[in-house]
């Protein structure tokens, strides 16, 4: 299904192929590439070489959310942030988003040139990340995770994950329509990985479908890139060894839906999104034939 999502810079197609968005780490302990990228220059080198294998988008964060992770001040988010969106906003023109939980950070970062607000809490820790968005018409990302800032990962599991995220979405999408944010501007992101065992990280994957019928008017990100789940289904296989499981998560969530994933390997998921969308156009033709 053809959407516009409308961000505070442009007016982003979604359905005629996948959107693959690569993530930009500027922090020294995220649990797949902390330390990497936090410097101005090595964000930079990165970032350049994720568009030239076809990144869309440019997600950059400054906080881990990682089990075991510590809350960053604000000061210390924008110190790692800002200066490599403002440097990227003069270098390409392409979307830049900004991960975080914190209205202050995302107000600089848009001012610096980020036109897209991913809210791992769904609005939960900082409704204010709502006011921001509607006054700039920035694009946003309501992700299900579950528990506040220190248990994101300590949660009992869930006895129904499906009617937990559903629920979770929709209370995301009311408080941000309550304060003002348009439907055109929303995207959802079932939160893999945060707040559920492995085997619910699988299902939600696995029935994406399920959750794209729920909410038919949003268009859905998927991130599962390098996640605990998938070494947990390859026998314990480290962070650098998940790739070729993480390409099968990100074919399955665009067959069953998504318009949009989030991977840390951005050649190797552009390749694989490129089979999936063709294979995909050929099976809602046969359904149209049929």
């Amino acid at each position: 299904m053809a959407r516009i999502w409308k961000t505070a810079r442009r007016s982003i197609e979604l359905g005629a192929r996948t959107l693959i968005m690569g993530v930009l780490n500027t922090t020294p302990d995220s649990f797949s590439d902390g330390g990497l990228f936090d410097s101005v220059d090595r964000a930079l080198a990165h970032a350049e070489r994720m568009v030239a294998e076809g990144a869309d988008i440019i997600d950059i964060g400054g906080e881990s959310t990682r089990p075991g992770s510590s809350p960053v001040p604000v000061e210390e988010e924008l110190r790692r942030t800002i200066p490599v969106v403002a440097r990227l906003a003069k270098i390409f023109d392409l979307p830049l988003s900004i991960d975080t939980t914190k209205a202050e950070v995302a107000r600089a970062a848009l001012d610096a040139g980020v036109e897209i607000i991913n809210d791992i809490s769904g609005l939960r820790f900082d409704p204010r990340l709502a006011d921001t968005a509607a006054r700039t018409g920035a694009g946003l990302v309501l992700m299900h995770s579950r528990g506040d800032r220190a248990s994101l990962h300590a949660q009992p599991p869930s006895e129904d994950i499906f009617a937990e995220v559903i629920a979770g979405l929709r209370q995301s999408i009311a408080e941000a329509e309550r304060h003002g944010v348009a439907r055109a501007q929303i995207v959802l992101d079932p939160g893999i990985g945060f707040g559920k065992t492995a085997m619910q990280n699988v299902e939600l994957i696995a029935r994406l479908d399920r959750l794209a019928g729920e909410f038919r008017e949003f268009p859905l990100l998927v991130g599962p890139s390098r996640k605990s789940f998938i070494g947990h289904l390859l026998n314990g296989a480290p962070v650098d060894q998940r790739l070729h499981g993480t390409m099968a998560t990100v074919a399955i969530s665009i067959f069953l839906g998504a318009a949009i994933v989030r991977v840390h390997d951005v050649r190797a998921a552009v390749e694989t999104a490129r089979v999936a969308d063709a294979l995909r156009q050929i099976v809602a033709e046969s359904y149209k034939c049929a």
